[in-house]
């Protein structure tokens, strides 16, 4: 039986922190930017964590335990 490979597209979206959770980034901070606010901008810069009932889904797309 082959190699189980990783989902491409979540392997670019997703990393793993040194405790073993996922982070993720925000979305809407691409374009379309001139009606957002200053303050709603900066807030989307930063990066966040997967929420606990998505993380086991994403894991199996990492192809982690």
């Amino acid at each position: 039986m082959p190699k189980m490979k990783t989902k491409s597209s979540a392997k670019k979206r997703f990393k793993l922190t040194g405790s073993g959770k996922i982070k993720r980034k925000h979305a809407f901070k691409s374009h379309i930017l001139t009606k957002k606010s200053k303050k709603r901008k900066l807030a989307l810069t930063h990066s966040t964590l997967v929420h606990e009932s998505d993380a086991a889904n994403i894991k199996q797309q990492l192809r982690l335990k």
